[in-house]
């Protein structure tokens, strides 16, 4: 049983790691494309979904552009 607790872990930090590292890269790329930002703020979401689970959880929060 805590193999399996175990790789319910690994697999979570994986999942949750590849989400991180992928949306920031996409953040910077977005940033980067559009130039100078200094003094802008922009809203952003996640919403998060599981299939088999009744889960949908929405993170928002800003990204503050920089020149």
């Amino acid at each position: 049983m805590s193999e399996d607790i175990g790789d319910f872990n690994m697999s979570m930090r994986k999942f949750l790691k590849q989400v991180g590292v992928t949306s920031q890269q996409a953040i910077e790329e977005g940033l980067r494309d559009a130039g100078n930002l200094e003094g802008r703020e922009f809203k952003a979401k996640v919403v998060l979904t599981v299939e088999g689970l009744d889960i949908e959880h929405e993170v928002t929060g800003v990204i503050k552009g920089q020149g």
